[in-house]
């Protein structure tokens, strides 16, 4: 007599829950290629309209460690619904913010609210996906982790052009309610437990918030203010150095820590955690790089911006059933180490960028980013947290996930760096050639300055619109150059990223039983 068919949950609350991890990644970039347009429509200056990013990744970055701990507090139905409904209601006020000021609280609490969908997810696929099925959730999380925030300016991008910037937060709202009511109806996971709020670790939970939000503003404001010749900068950093060291040692001597931070004891969870992080910096960075080169080298609108960068968002859609036909076939370390390896190339290609760069030069590297992009995630997922007893997944998946969101912060702050730094020295390098005996060089000037004083009437004007636009001309080369240094410095991370994987240890599917224990 044969063995019966496992029974398997339901994957309908899976789905739900995945279109809710959707709009919360979806939003850290959807106003990525439309900083501009918000900041004309609330009259804001240059320096504060980042902000409007910034508030969501400082407030997500601190509350997605704590969601493990909220999870076992009030379950995953509920704290689910309450991140749902927060998030599309604090998207309903972005859309209405009246100024700069109540744009960036009102981001702030989007992104608070919204960040315990993610790790949700992340550890309930385990509940979903038993066993050798694992395959399927991590490949599903996977994709979504990395196409999310790479679709994020394109249909921002498409949103702000075709309606106005008010809509990239009122698009949120209907599929934000409908998850609202289906999460109570359809997730049956786990039971809220109260009684965890009494012996909580509220010290620990201070300290990490404390040192997250210094840090994660040293990291997105540093450029901006110089580094530390900044006192601000300096005191942020200050705070946020001994405010995380308190916070590891209360966490490794505390019995019940907010954050398992000894599950990094785990060494695969601990390089989990780092590729993770790694996987962050050439997501988020990239994201933030191409727009930027697009806008600002280029002169792309938004709408061109999305267009230009669509085809790492189709690469990766494709790259996912690709990855589940091999994922059961071939060991995941392999799939790993090819996904690293092949972003790592794309970085590698992007360095050979010119001023001319636009969506037909830009193809090949966003495929050869996009399309192997879920094999840089969803293995990690499985051989990262699947390494872990069920009993520690919630806690460890709130430090997995922040890592990722913190290789983002620390590849854009590291990347923005060199990008100002790099532009200056390439720019210096370029001018101390821009002399008399430089024969082209006095071609080009003598040709611009008859055709500008033709225009001007004037032989004097003619001369120094010539001069104007020759600076405007080794500006925008050395501009170009720097985007080439920051590509190559995340290609260098790629690589580290690659010779680790050999350090992994393959995880065997746990039996059925004990994964649809894990909640």
């Amino acid at each position: 007599m044969s063995n019966p068919e496992p029974k398997y949950p339901s994957i309908v609350p899976f789905v739900v829950m995945c279109a809710g991890m959707f709009i919360a990644l979806l939003d850290i970039q959807i106003v990525a290629s439309s900083l501009q347009n918000v900041g004309g429509g609330l009259s804001a200056a240059q320096d504060e309209i980042s902000w409007v990013q910034t508030a969501y990744l400082i407030a997500e970055i601190i509350m997605i460690p704590l969601s493990g701990w909220l999870t076992r507090v009030l379950s995953t139905r509920w704290l689910f619904t309450i991140s749902a409904f927060g998030f599309t209601a604090a998207s309903m006020l972005c859309g209405i913010a009246w100024n700069i000021q109540s744009m960036i609280a009102f981001r702030a609490l989007q992104g608070a609210l919204g960040a315990s969908m993610i790790p949700i997810v992340f550890t309930s696929s385990f509940y979903f996906f038993p066993g050798p099925r694992r395959v399927y959730s991590a490949a599903v999380v996977g994709s979504i982790a990395a196409i999310a925030p790479t679709l994020g300016p394109v249909i921002g991008g498409w949103i702000t052009d075709t309606l106005n910037w008010h809509w990239l937060f009122y698009v949120n709202l209907i599929p934000g309610i409908i998850i609202t009511v289906l999460v109570p109806l359809l997730v049956r996971i786990d039971q809220p437990n109260l009684s965890l709020l009494r012996g909580a670790d509220y010290p620990g939970i201070v300290l990490m918030a404390v040192g997250l939000g210094t840090l994660e503003y040293v990291l997105e404001e540093g450029t901006r203010w110089n580094w530390f010749s900044d006192a601000t900068i300096r005191t942020c950093a200050w705070i946020a150095g001994i405010s995380l060291t308190l916070f590891i040692w209360r966490s490794l001597t505390f019995s019940q820590p907010v954050v398992d931070l000894r599950a990094l004891g785990n060494r695969n969870f601990a390089l989990g955690c780092f590729l993770s992080f790694v996987a962050g910096i050439g997501i988020f960075t990239t994201i933030y790089l191409t727009p930027l080169f697009l806008g600002y080298v280029r002169g792309f609108s938004a709408w061109q911006i999305g267009t230009a960068i669509f085809s790492t968002g189709i690469a990766t859609l494709i790259g996912t059933p690709i990855y589940i036909m091999l994922a059961r076939r071939i060991d995941l370390r392999w799939l790993l180490a090819g996904g690293l390896a092949s972003f790592g190339l794309a970085m590698w290609s992007y360095s050979y960028i010119t001023h001319d760069w636009g969506a037909d030069q830009l193809l090949l590297p966003q495929i050869l980013r996009g399309l192997p992009q879920v094999f840089a995630v969803a293995p990690v997922v499985n051989l990262g947290l699947g390494s872990l007893p069920p009993e520690r997944l919630n806690s460890a998946s709130g430090l997995f996930n922040m890592m990722r969101n913190l290789g983002g912060a620390v590849g854009i702050a590291v990347s923005a760096a060199i990008i100002n730094d790099q532009t200056n020295l390439h720019f210096q390098y370029i001018a101390a050639h821009l002399t008399p005996a430089n024969g082209a060089m006095e071609r080009l000037v003598s040709g611009l300055t008859v055709r500008y004083a033709a225009l001007a009437a004037s032989p004097q004007h003619g001369h120094a619109a010539a001069l104007d636009q020759l600076w405007h001309l080794a500006y925008r080369e050395a501009q170009t150059l720097a985007f080439a240094d920051a590509f190559r410095a995340i290609m260098l991370a790629f690589i580290v990223a690659t010779l680790l994987v050999p350090l992994l240890r393959n995880v065997a599917p746990a039996p059925t039983g004990a994964s649809t224990n894990a909640h």
